[in-house]
C-alpha cells in the first residue's frame, strides 16, 4: 500500500538519489532545513515503510576487464512471472530484473558477460526456466537523475512541519519515533499531560502510524513505532525526549 510523504521526504529521497553515498544527514539538513537527527528519523521510517529499499552502486562492468552488458526483452507467457522473474536473478551473470505490466515483452533482464559466448550461456539458462527472449542489444550507456518535482522549491521556503499552520517564531519542532517500553506508550496524551510526562507549552502536533497521518487529540493514545512531530516554543526537554525515545 502506497504512503503519503511530505515536501521534508520528498527531499530526502531527491538528495539521497542524487548520491546516497556522499549524502550525509547533516548535509541534507543544512540544505532541507531541519536537524540532522529529523532527517535520520525521517530515513528510518521511509525505510521502515519500504521506499527506499536500498542503497546500490552505480557501476560502469564494461569497464572491468571488458566485460559486456547486455539487455533481453522477455516474456513468461501464461507462466508465473514474479516466480520466474525471481528465479531468473539466480542465474549467474543476471543483475537485474524488472516486471512490466503487458503480455508481451513482460520481464526486462540486465545481464554481464565475459564474453559472447557467456552471454548465450546466460541466454540458454533463461531459455531453460521457461523465460521467451524477444529481443535483446548490447548496452552503452545509462543515465539517471533524481526525479525533478522531489527536488527544491526555489518559489517558496518550506515549512518544517508539513500541513501545520503557525508555527512560526522561536519555535522548536522535533520528529521522533517512539520506542517500546517508554512511559509514553499506551498513554493518551491528555494522561501524558496529567502525569507531566509532557510540558504544558509542547505539542504533539502530527503522528504518522502504519503509513497513515494522525492529527493527535487528547483521547489519541501513544503507541510503540509512532512518528510524531512534536512543538513547543520554550524548547524540548531531556525528559519530554526520555519519554518518548527512553535516551
Amino acid at each position: 500500500m502506497a504512503r503519503a510523504i511530505d515536501a521534508i521526504d520528498e527531499q530526502i529521497l531527491y538528495y539521497l538519489a542524487q548520491e546516497a553515498r556522499h549524502t550525509s544527514a547533516p548535509d541534507i539538513a543544512e540544505r532541507v532545513e531541519v536537524s540532522p537527527p529529523t532527517v535520520r528519523n525521517r530515513i528510518r521510517q521511509l525505510e521502515a515503510d519500504g521506499i527506499i529499499q536500498g542503497y546500490h552502486a552505480h557501476i560502469d562492468y564494461e569497464k572491468v576487464d571488458g566485460r559486456l552488458v547486455n539487455h533481453y526483452v522477455c516474456s513468461t507467457g501464461d507462466r508465473d512471472r514474479q516466480e520466474l522473474a525471481r528465479r531468473a536473478l539466480d542465474v549467474s551473470g543476471v543483475v537485474n530484473v524488472r516486471e512490466i505490466l503487458s503480455g508481451r515483452g513482460d520481464l526486462r533482464v540486465k545481464v554481464v558477460g565475459t564474453d559472447t559466448d557467456d552471454l548465450t550461456r546466460i541466454a540458454q539458462d533463461l531459455n531453460s526456466l521457461g523465460i521467451e527472449i524477444d529481443d535483446e542489444g548490447l548496452g552503452y550507456r545509462e543515465y539517471f537523475r533524481p526525479y525533478a518535482p522531489f527536488g527544491p522549491r526555489d518559489e517558496e521556503p518550506i515549512s518544517p512541519v508539513s500541513g501545520v499552520a503557525g508555527l512560526t517564531g522561536d519555535a522548536n519542532v522535533v520528529e521522533l519515533i517512539v520506542e517500546e517500553g517508554t512511559p509514553i506508550v499506551g498513554k493518551t496524551l491528555q494522561a501524558a499531560n496529567d502525569e507531566e510526562l509532557l510540558t504544558s507549552d509542547l505539542l504533539v502536533v502530527r503522528i504518522n502510524r502504519d503509513g497513515e497521518s494522525i492529527s493527535p487529540t487528547g483521547e489519541t493514545t501513544i503507541q510503540a513505532g509512532d512518528f510524531v512531530t512534536v512543538h513547543s516554543r520554550s524548547g524540548i526537554s531531556e525528559e519530554t525526549l526520555s519519554a518518548f525515545t527512553g535516551q
